[in-house]
Parts: structure tokens; C-alpha cells; sequence
């Protein structure tokens, strides 16, 4: 992943110019051209200032008021709908892999939008089987772009994932729930650090708060939970 110096050098250079990733268009900076990128699906408010879910006023949610999850806020710049879940889709189990530049440009661009800085930048990490049949994260990329526009520390090896989870998609919020407890552990103790865990998707959000859990339970002082899209969930 490129440092905020290199991108900017990059930024001026036309041999890292490329062809739009969605409409063809020729000579576009990181693969999207201006046009396809402002289509893409931006998260609008007013959202909760815990979960992201859409509320009638910016006040913290019901759900969040009365069970709320582990990490302080989820910060995400959009929506998880066209033409952004198709690049998601290509990238993940497409094995796209020339996709995840852009999506990780995507992320860098919308962390230094908020400004907001922490101690610690870590992706959520896969179970071995699931990495194995994948080949790789497709969180790392967008954390690694984060720890870099943060100048913080990343490491893909302090939270480890201890079993192979069910497929989320098909449970409702308690089975997700349920399903994720003690499942991810931590490899030492982090006390008084500030920690962003990274995704690529959140749908109830139930990963995120898991691994925010396990996270406070060794010290840190605050998560925030980044990801590029949010899914809607209207399983109760």
C-alpha cells in the first residue's frame, strides 16, 4: 500500500493512470473516473452516531440505546448497493484483485474527510479456512490504507479469528450474535491504545462489535469500527 507522499507523487503521474474500472473511460486516476465515482452510493444521514443506521434525527438508535455494541462508532462513507457491491463482489470472490487499489483509494479518501486518528489500525481477520479457499484478507488493503493516512501502527496479526464461523447472511441478529461469541481472540494485552478495526461490509454490525469486545476485554480504550459500505439488516 502506498504512503500519503506516494499517492500524492502518484496523484501526478500519468503512467498510473488507468481505465475507468466501471464505464471504460481512459485516463483516470486509481481506476475510477469522476463521473462513476460520484454514482457510487454515498451513505446520507442523519445516521446513528454509534451504528450508522439511518435515523430521523442525528440521536443515537433505540437498538443502540438499549443494547448497544462494543465499539464506540462505525464510520462508513457508503451504502452497499450499485455499482460499489459489484466491485465488492469482483474484489472478494472474483478474485479481482487489481479492485482492491481503488477500493482501498476509496478508504483513504474518506478517512482524511474525518480527520480522526488512532493508536492502532487492524483488519478483521479471517479464519484460516476461509482465508485458505480466499487467498487473502480483502480487509487488509483497506486497513493498510487507513494505518498509512493515519501515520498509525497496522498489524494483521494481533487478532487472530479462533473458529470458522456459519455464514452470517443467513441468521437474525441473536443467531449472529450468538454465533460470534468468543470467537476471535487477541495476542497481548494493548491497555490506554486506541484501535480501528477495519471491514469491508457491515450489515448488523454483529462482526464488528464481537472483535471490539475481545479488544476492550485486553485493554484498549476505544474502537472505532471503519467500513467502506453499509448493508441494511432488517432481520430482528
Amino acid at each position: 500500500m502506498l504512503s500519503n507522499l506516494n499517492m500524492a507523487l502518484v496523484d501526478k503521474c500519468s503512467i498510473f493512470k488507468q481505465n475507468c474500472l466501471l464505464c471504460k473511460a481512459q485516463n483516470c486516476y486509481f481506476g475510477l473516473c469522476d463521473g462513476c465515482r460520484r454514482d457510487l452510493p454515498r451513505l446520507v444521514g442523519p445516521n446513528c452516531p454509534i451504528c450508522a443506521e439511518p435515523t430521523s434525527t442525528r440521536v443515537i438508535c433505540g437498538r443502540c440505546q438499549h443494547r448497544p455494541p462494543a465499539f464506540d462508532a462505525l464510520h462508513v462513507p457508503y451504502r452497499f448497493g450499485y455499482p460499489l457491491s459489484e466491485i465488492i463482489y469482483g474484489y472478494k470472490y472474483g478474485k479481482r484483485l487489481e479492485t482492491g487499489g481503488v477500493l482501498a483509494r476509496l478508504m483513504t479518501d474518506f478517512c482524511r474527510e474525518t480527520g480522526l486518528y488512532s493508536d492502532i489500525v487492524l483488519p478483521v481477520p479471517l479464519a484460516n479456512e476461509r482465508l485458505a479457499e480466499r487467498g487473502f484478507n480483502q480487509s487488509d488493503a483497506l486497513a493498510q490504507a487507513i494505518a498509512d493516512t493515519m501515520q498509525s501502527r497496522f498489524s494483521a496479526t494481533l487478532c487472530w479469528r479462533k473458529r470458522n464461523t456459519l455464514p452470517q447472511a443467513s441468521l437474525n441478529r441473536r443467531e449472529r450474535l450468538r454465533n460470534l461469541k468468543n470467537a476471535f481472540g487477541v495476542k497481548q494485552r494493548i491497555d490506554g491504545l486506541s484501535v480501528a478495526i477495519v471491514d469491508d461490509v457491515a450489515t448488523s454490525g454483529a462482526t464488528l462489535s464481537a472483535l471490539a469486545e475481545i479488544l476492550k476485554k485486553q485493554g484498549a480504550k476505544r474502537v472505532d469500527a471503519w467500513v467502506l459500505a453499509r448493508a441494511s439488516f432488517s432481520k430482528t
